[in-house]
């Protein structure tokens, strides 16, 4: 099992306060021998009609002396994690949760706006004192959790 990041109970309080519910701490991802471990799966009722929107979750700070390395450490991993889900659980989708402050500065930059659009890699901000989710992206009505 990983260590959990500094701001994983911080991101999991935002979390349940967003409506979602914890089924996985961690969330493994297992195929054919290859193991990796996603630090949160969470699911929200849409309605009676529409079912469950399910999702897996990274939990990162990015508090390294290098925000870049952070980045591509973060999109490495995202990687892996989008290639075994697209296998095993085609339906949940992965965002990788960063503190507000990140999400306002470092993917506003190239390499962070490029994983966002040209990679449609989902990316959500937490404040970490108020323990809530203050942005999604995507932010539109179609893959907004």
């Amino acid at each position: 099992m990983p260590a959990l990041d500094r701001y994983h109970h911080v991101v999991r309080a935002a979390l349940v306060k967003d409506g979602w519910t914890i089924t996985h701490d961690p969330l493994t991802l297992e195929l054919e021998g290859d193991r990796l471990f996603a630090d949160l799966g969470a699911e929200r009722l849409l309605s009676a009609e529409k079912g469950t929107r399910k999702i897996a979750v990274e939990v990162k700070t990015f508090r390294g002396p290098s925000p870049l390395t952070d980045l591509q450490e973060a999109m490495g991993q995202y990687l892996a994690y989008r290639i075994l889900l697209r296998r095993i659980d085609p339906e949940r989708e992965l965002f990788i949760a960063v503190p507000q402050d990140v999400l306002t500065t470092l993917f506003r930059r190239p390499v962070g706006e490029g994983f966002l659009t040209e990679e449609r890699g989902k990316v959500f901000g937490y404040d970490i004192i108020n323990e809530e989710v203050v942005e999604w992206i995507p932010n539109d009505t179609t893959t907004t959790p």
